[in-house]
């Protein structure tokens, strides 16, 4: 499986964390996607549908258009693999989409859409154009020309949310200590994160410590599990089991035996239910594209 991104500049840079692409299916056929409140804009370049499942691999899937924005989510969800021959996507920071979108964040919450709803009578134009384009150094910077065109004047709440994400993200900090430090209410606050990020700054500050912790065991080979849990801001070990529980489906050390899956951050691969694999391609393939100042590099490597 082969993983390219492209960071990017302005005026998309602090909307738009990366572009990325992934193409060659990798041989498991599912794959969780673990909760992160952010979106993602995807387009599939091989055939036009994504298949998205609930957290238990629930049959039968839900079906979208081949370009569709992923809502931030509270929980997981799973996706079909065989649509990794070729996807390209976009992953905005932490209330970066809002300029890009039709519907506030906060309407997407838990769902997928499909791209047309957002872009009427502009998405399928995208998606030929870019399933025309002869290499990943055109599709990214079609899809970045596409998203210049579609960026509109920042919300007015803008500097008030990344003044909320700084705090949410210090150990300790309380959201009513946010809202003192941003000049909103605490209701005010809830009300106007929940509609920019996609959800409310309590569970986004739970999701961004259920990543510190994720990053922590994927990055570990022997692991103080208790040690870990209060180093990522946990009271203790069981509070941190808890989320892993409800965030991923699966327990901190079951989790760990996933660290070399070769996937996507953020995704963990899963058995196929049939028992078959869908590509006999090894995993392992991972690359880093890079286009600053008009030069074009892609550095590849290999997934630890």
């Amino acid at each position: 499986m082969e993983y390219l991104s492209y960071t990017p500049g302005p005026p998309l840079d602090g909307l738009v964390e990366n572009l990325w692409s992934l193409s060659d299916a990798p041989p498991h056929g599912r794959e969780r996607i673990l909760p992160s409140g952010t979106l993602e804009l995807v387009i599939n370049l091989h055939e036009d549908e994504f298949r998205i499942y609930g957290d238990s691999d629930s049959w039968p899937p839900k079906r979208f258009r081949g370009a569709m924005v992923a809502g931030a989510y509270s929980g997981p969800f799973v996706i079909d693999t065989r649509e990794h021959v070729s996807i390209l996507g976009v992953h905005f920071v932490p209330g970066g989409a809002t300029p890009f979108l039709d519907a506030p964040p906060g309407h997407l919450a838990d769902a997928h859409v499909e791209l047309e709803t957002q872009w009427p009578r502009h998405a399928s134009e995208l998606r030929g154009r870019l399933c025309e384009a002869r290499s990943p150094a055109d599709r990214f910077r079609i899809l970045e020309q596409a998203l210049v065109a579609r960026l509109r004047q920042p919300s007015r709440h803008r500097s008030v949310i990344r003044g909320a994400l700084e705090q949410i993200g210090r150990p300790g900090v309380t959201i009513a200590e946010v809202a003192v430090h941003v000049g909103l209410s605490h209701r005010r606050l809830i009300e106007v994160f929940r509609a920019e990020v996609g959800v409310p700054p309590k569970l986004f500050g739970r999701l961004m410590r259920f990543q510190r912790a994720v990053a922590a065991v994927k990055k570990s080979v022997s692991v103080d599990w208790a040690k870990l849990a209060v180093g990522c801001g946990y009271y203790d070990q069981s509070h941190m089991i808890k989320d892993f529980a409800e965030f991923s489906l699966f327990s901190p050390v079951a989790l760990l035996r996933h660290r070399k899956d070769p996937v996507k951050v953020n995704h963990v691969a899963l058995p196929d239910p049939t028992g078959s694999n869908f590509s006999n391609t090894a995993p392992g393939s991972v690359g880093t594209f890079h286009e600053r100042g008009g030069a074009d590099e892609i550095a590849s490597e290999h997934d630890p």
